[in-house]
């Protein structure tokens, strides 16, 4: 390529700035490495070497798209999650960072717990980005993850393959704890359920609009899965054990009421993400 790498990334990036996308140049980057298959220490090394008519022309095709603000993890059909690249479509979500703050959170309780086959329930399995992560990260763990969609669990089961998943994932269609047995107990259940109130949709960005709106959507108030799965959760939780899931902002104090009479659960805890904003919600069970 004739001009200088550096001035090549700020001209496309400024594209996508003039689209109403922030991280303009991080995405350029990703776009060029990807289209490459160098890291990013490598495109500015070597990257102007292996960027050819045929590479331009893949590039333009998918700035054209990104311009129209389809999110670039379904262009690419790859999204990063916990330093692992995963397989996404359409038919999940795109995974965001906020959820690695509920995985985090799953694999220091179980460690700290001292369970030598820790069993886990993740509810809207989705991608399968937190079940797949937890399952390489605590191979001894037994996880079963559940979805209604089944496009989605095809989407998991992808990448329980793809990354070489131990095989201690159980896939299973399931509105809930529909298809979990009533003597099925878990040391741990985790969820991220839709949760956005019915009248914010309107307001979302378009990338999040992407996403399956099951996925994304909670009723009038953003809460009725979060009801569902808290009513349901102690029936399939061993004692002493936690429910952890993700909420949406300014959603804590109200999760706080729904389980204040709720002599079941022992203790609530609220850990906010980076932006100092209420996002993953631990319930503990009582003895």
């Amino acid at each position: 390529m004739e001009e200088h790498l550096p001035e090549f990334i700020c001209r496309q990036a400024q594209r996508l700035i003039d689209a109403g996308i922030e991280q303009a140049s991080a995405e350029v980057e990703w776009i060029l490495c990807y289209l490459t298959d160098l890291d990013r220490l490598n495109l500015y090394l070597n990257g102007p070497t292996f960027i050819n008519d045929n590479v331009m022309a893949r590039f333009e095709e998918i700035m054209h798209r990104r311009m129209e603000r389809e999110p670039l993890q379904y262009i690419l059909e790859e999204s990063w999650f916990y330093g692992r690249k995963f397989f996404v479509s359409p038919a999940v979500m795109v995974p965001t960072p906020e959820t690695e703050l509920l995985c985090e959170t799953a694999l220091r309780y179980m460690r700290i717990c001292g369970h030598d086959n820790p069993t886990v329930l993740d509810i809207g399995v989705g991608s399968g980005v937190a079940s797949v992560t937890i399952a390489l990260e605590m191979p001894a763990c037994r996880i079963t993850a559940v979805d209604i969609s089944e496009e989605a669990l095809a989407v998991a089961r992808k990448n329980a393959t793809d990354l070489e998943t131990p095989d201690n994932i159980d896939l299973r269609q399931s509105d809930f704890f529909s298809s979990i047995k009533v003597d099925e107990k878990f040391n741990l259940i985790i969820s991220n359920p839709p949760y956005i109130a019915d009248c914010e949709y309107a307001d979302l960005s378009p990338e999040v609009k992407s996403d399956p709106k099951l996925s994304l959507l909670g009723g009038p108030d953003g809460l009725d899965a979060v009801r569902a799965i808290i009513a349901k959760a102690p029936d399939h939780l061993l004692p002493g054990g936690q429910l952890m899931f993700e909420i949406g902002y300014l959603q804590g104090e109200k999760v706080c009421a729904l389980t204040e009479n709720d002599d079941r659960y022992k203790s609530i805890v609220i850990l906010k993400d980076l932006n100092d904003i209420d996002r993953v919600v631990v319930l503990s069970c009582r003895q």
